[in-house]
């Protein structure tokens, strides 16, 4: 129903929220934003003081970010290839930005964390950036995999067993956000209306229906984050 006019949902895929959260905010409140901040809130439960990576910052990835700061990370590292996108993952809490086409992310991540980071996350769905995100973990870390891989697709961490005893890591695997719908989406429109959790930058634009190819294509480019369809 995401592209339909009207919809008939069940009672128990319904969640209520604060009526004065903005409706293209809300509709992105239901998908970027339970499955990135939930990645960082609910499933890593990233603590106060930890060190953070994302890589890939789209919808979902600006939204760990966001979840990340309100956790309470330290050091926030938002990882692309856009360097428009990077600096808007500042907006949204990023204390430093890493350009993967200029520089190696692994070591750049290493470098700026003394060892690496408490989490880090992956928010676009390659085995090399998968890959990636297990060897910017430091001691006691966990990767956290969000994005849609292909389905043939398959990562290759090259485990040391002697290292992986010592090293601690893990490396885990997040379906939306591990979210309880009844009493995450409301939260997060609170902190929306709020202004604890931005939801306003998320939203590029509103659009027509018939403007939705345009919309893909500008977010292939990475020069939007979010399209809304708000008429047809």
């Amino acid at each position: 129903g995401g592209f339909a006019e009207k919809a008939l949902i069940h009672e128990n895929q319904l969640a209520v929220v604060n009526n004065e959260v903005a409706w293209d905010e809300a509709a992105c409140i239901g998908c970027a934003t339970i499955t990135g901040a939930g990645a960082a809130i609910n499933t890593a439960h990233v603590r106060p003081g930890d060190s953070v990576a994302v890589i890939g910052t789209g919808g979902i990835g600006l939204n760990i970010i966001s979840g990340a700061v309100i956790a309470g990370a330290s050091h926030i590292i938002a990882i692309d290839v856009f360097d428009n996108k990077l600096e808007f993952a500042k907006k949204f809490g990023a204390t430093a930005v890493i350009n993967s086409k200029n520089e190696d992310p692994v070591a750049k991540v290493r470098e700026l964390t003394e060892g690496g980071v408490d989490e880090a996350f992956e928010a676009i769905g390659f085995p090399q950036t998968m890959k990636q995100a297990w060897d910017m973990l430091g001691v006691g870390g966990t990767a956290y995999c969000i994005g849609l891989a292909k389905p043939d697709a398959t990562v290759d961490l090259e485990i040391d067993p002697a290292n992986l005893l010592t090293h601690q890591r893990g490396f885990k695997g997040v379906w939306m956000g591990s979210t309880n719908i009844k009493h995450d989406i409301p939260m997060y429109a609170d902190l929306a209306v709020s202004g604890r959790l931005n939801m306003h930058d998320i939203v590029s634009q509103d659009i027509n229906i018939s403007q939705i190819n345009e919309a893909y294509e500008q977010l292939m480019r990475g020069e939007v984050i979010r399209s809304v369809i708000t008429s047809f």
